[in-house]
């Protein structure tokens, strides 16, 4: 007997409903908000998703952690969401992170949500569990009519800090650039943090400002109790469906102008950059590699090599890499063996990983790591956790990282001024938000 009930319903406004449904969410203590923002792309499963309300959950470290969630997932088969942050890479590797760290997430954490809901089009379904399917007209009726979201009190005097200043910024990428000229690695992400003490925001209205601005296609919105991921990713890390496996990675980056033809130069430009292609298929390279240890033989393909995608705050070079997998193969295991991602540690991977943990000021946390969800039949959909801001309540500390590939063609200033490029948004709405 399935352990959920379904309930479709029709909508006349699907934007609206999403509005009303994101502003309802808020009375719950766990939320994971997906948000495709009816970006056109090949491999989309809704328009949009809410889970929330734990009815089971893990949360661990690092230690064994991919083998917790095998199991948990195995035994739950169901819906269940949550992130896995980039420092359980300690959990495949022989490796470490000892930097600072303010915000305090657990490593891995993941529940299953008593309530689902998932827009696609006109339709909204409901997938509740068995026991509270009763609630469901109840709540489709309070979300079409819902009008009252919770304003908090917000901080609007925030002072955003450097984790590391421009002239250590430069000295490190130096470093970095010694490593490659040595053959110790190829490319590298480097990443930096900027951060707000004693701080208060309402990530709520925090969010929907960087994703109404931003747009982007894989959008997340989580809460844990005291912590807030508000995130406006463009980039897919991995996803299942059924022997399907996909992966996109974005590697190289362009800002936006307001004149038409001026921008759309400067797509053609990115498209042709000899040391953006170079990035780009690096990191190809190693997806392919990644993905090669848990696919059938000879299926491992690209179906798009660096081909330039329009968000509404900058162009990106996004490649596409797939391969098929036995249905024995656990779905955990896909995850594993291609963590963390590699447009957001470098190649060879180990090596990149080593030399960033020692120049980096920052642990990274959930930054780069990756916010998803398996479904019942063991597929799944993670993204890349960047353009992202994170907060914890509690500790009132507010951060916002953005890195760059480091390649042997790099200079200090063009990947400095790329930072600040990729972390205009989170600024803005930080300033600007109520």
């Amino acid at each position: 007997m399935p352990i959920r009930t379904i309930q479709t319903f029709s909508i006349d406004s699907p934007s609206e409903f999403k509005q009303r449904l994101f502003q309802w969410s808020q009375q719950f203590e766990t939320i994971v908000w997906l948000d495709s923002n009816n970006y056109q792309q090949q491999y989309s499963s809704f328009d949009g998703c809410l889970a929330v309300e734990e009815f089971t959950s893990i949360k661990t470290d690092y230690h064994g952690a991919f083998e917790k969630l095998k199991e948990y997932q195995s035994y739950t088969k169901d819906y269940i969401f949550g992130y896995i942050s980039y420092d359980v890479k300690n959990d495949i590797e022989q490796l470490s992170s000892s930097n600072f760290d303010g915000l305090d997430f657990s490593d891995l954490y993941f529940f299953q949500p008593q309530k689902l809901i998932f827009i696609k089009g006109n339709t909204v379904e409901f997938h509740y569990l068995r026991m509270i399917d009763d609630e469901i007209e109840e709540d489709f009726e309070e979300i079409i009519q819902y009008s009252n979201p919770i304003i908090q009190e917000s901080n609007s005097d925030i002072k955003i800090k450097l984790r590391i200043h421009k002239d250590e910024y430069h000295k490190k990428v130096e470093k970095m650039l010694a490593h490659i000229h040595r053959g110790d690695i190829y490319e590298a992400n480097f990443c930096q943090e900027f951060y707000a003490e004693n701080t208060s925001i309402n990530p709520f209205e925090v969010f929907q400002h960087l994703n109404e601005i931003s747009e982007p296609p894989f959008a997340t919105f989580l809460k844990l109790e005291n912590q807030y991921l508000l995130s406006a990713t463009p980039e897919r890390y991995i996803k299942k469906e059924g022997t399907k496996v996909i992966s996109q990675p974005i590697k190289g980056t362009a800002k936006r102008l307001i004149n038409k033809v001026e921008d759309a130069k400067i797509a053609f430009d990115l498209a042709h950059d000899k040391k953006e292609q170079a990035e780009n298929v690096m990191i190809v390279d190693l997806v392919r590699n990644d993905l090669s240890k848990t696919a059938v033989k000879g299926s491992v393909k690209v179906e798009e090599l660096c081909k330039v995608y329009t968000f509404k705050q900058v162009h990106q070079m996004v490649s596409t890499i797939v391969s098929d997998v036995e249905h024995t193969t656990h779905p955990v295991d896909i995850i594993k063996e291609t963590f963390p991602m590699g447009s957001m540690t470098g190649a060879p991977k180990v090596s990149a990983m080593k030399i960033i943990e020692n120049l980096e000021e920052t642990k990274r946390g959930l930054y780069s790591g990756t916010v998803g969800y398996f479904t019942p039949a063991g597929d799944f959909d993670f993204n890349v956790v960047i353009r992202s801001i994170l907060y914890n309540e509690e500790k009132k500390y507010v951060s916002y990282s953005v890195g760059g590939a480091i390649t042997a063609k790099s200079t200090p200033e063009k990947e400095y001024e790329e930072c600040l490029l990729k972390a205009k948004a989170m600024k803005y709405v930080l300033l600007n938000s109520k």
